[in-house]
């Protein structure tokens, strides 16, 4: 299998349609600075997207036990980039507007439908930034050019992966799971048109 098929491959068992674009890597690696920062971010804004629906669903006991330690997980992942700003010299930057999520919650439906519909949507945008940043992680893990970042990025695809599959299946959960897939499938359509109008920047984790 060639290295493009392998990107696909893995793209299809993520369920995303749109590979990333090969060159996102170079790019990322030409201001670590800034692709650390924008990861340092991401990963402080899973942690409170996670308490914000324990804080929105405490009665769904099974969220509430498999996101808890899922909000100490991101946390710690902020501070590992942290660390590693720190271990270059390096500064963490401003946030940024993260234009890839703020389009996936455009799309969710927060209107007309019941406490667990509205619950769905956010389980499903979420499953689809794991699966993305999880993707994304992989080509930097397999093609940045120094290798001690390859390993630190490793460790984090593996970690999204799971959370991916964690997000869906809290989804089947608590709704229909034709309905879950349904949906999904529309999420998968829209992620994909989202990411072929967005510019390529290599300062920028989505």
């Amino acid at each position: 299998m060639d290295q493009q098929s392998r990107e696909l491959y893995t793209v299809r068992m993520l369920g995303l349609q749109l590979p990333t674009d090969p060159r996102w890597v170079n790019l990322a690696e030409m201001d670590l600075a800034e692709i650390l920062t924008d990861h340092a971010y991401c990963e402080q804004k899973a942690a409170t997207s996670c308490i914000s629906l324990i804080q929105g669903y405490p009665d769904k006991e099974e969220l509430v036990r498999e996101l808890a330690p899922i909000v100490t997980e991101e946390w710690g992942h902020f501070r590992m980039v942290l660390s590693e700003l720190d271990k270059r010299g390096l500064k963490l930057g401003l946030q940024r507007k993260d234009i890839y999520v703020n389009e996936l919650l455009n799309f969710q439906k927060n209107s007309g439908g019941s406490r667990e519909d509205r619950l769905i949507e956010k389980l499903l945008t979420c499953a689809l930034i794991e699966a993305r940043s999880c993707e994304r992680f992989r080509l930097l893990s397999l093609h940045i050019g120094e290798e001690k970042l390859r390993d630190f990025y490793y460790k984090f695809m593996v970690s999204e992966a799971g959370h991916y599959r964690l997000f869906i299946d809290l989804a089947k959960l608590y709704s229909n799971e034709e309905k879950v897939k349904q949906r999904w499938g529309e999420y998968l359509r829209k992620e994909a048109e989202i990411l072929e109008n967005l510019e390529l920047r290599g300062d920028r984790m989505h």
